[in-house]
């Protein structure tokens, strides 16, 4: 099987870079109550502070990169195709004819980006598949192609 054809908007990896960021800032913090409380000797804060700041920038900076390498996705009119993931990757392969529904979601900095993702729900047990950071004209019109086609499948989405 072939890879899935297309990858999310450019402006993903920003996203991603932004995201990580946020997970950082409340670490970030913490740390520098600490360093005025002044609960640990002196150099202990110094060591955690650099170890931080090096994971935080390989999340911030490596793993956007390596997330946009790999994310991909694709409609056919009889499946809904994606890789995700940057350690462990997945393939996922959702037969239209099981389509039950088909979301757009946008958090403030998808917003922000004038980014969405799409969420395709299916009768699967795995959950549901999602096709994520899309431009939102790209995402509006994967939904309404993903529609058209739902419907125009005689499944039963069970």
């Amino acid at each position: 099987m072939a890879d899935p054809q297309w990858r999310p908007s450019t402006k993903a990896r920003l996203l991603w870079a932004i995201n990580a960021a946020l997970l950082w800032l409340p670490v970030f913090v913490a740390q520098a109550v600490v360093v005025i409380i002044g609960w640990w000797p002196g150099w202990v804060p110094g060591a955690v502070l650099a170890t931080t700041m090096v994971l935080a920038v390989v999340h911030i900076l490596v793993v956007p990169l390596w997330r946009y390498r790999v994310h991909r996705w694709e409609i056919s009119e009889t499946a809904v195709y994606t890789r995700t993931g940057w350690f462990t990757q997945e393939r996922r392969i959702a037969p239209i004819s099981r389509v039950q529904t088909v979301d757009t979601e946008r958090g403030p900095v998808d917003r922000m980006l004038g980014l969405a993702t799409v969420t395709v729900t299916t009768a699967s047990s795995a959950g549901a598949v999602q096709i994520v950071a899309l431009d939102q004209e790209t995402a509006d019109r994967t939904v309404a192609r993903l529609t058209e086609i739902a419907g125009a499948n005689a499944g039963d989405a069970t």
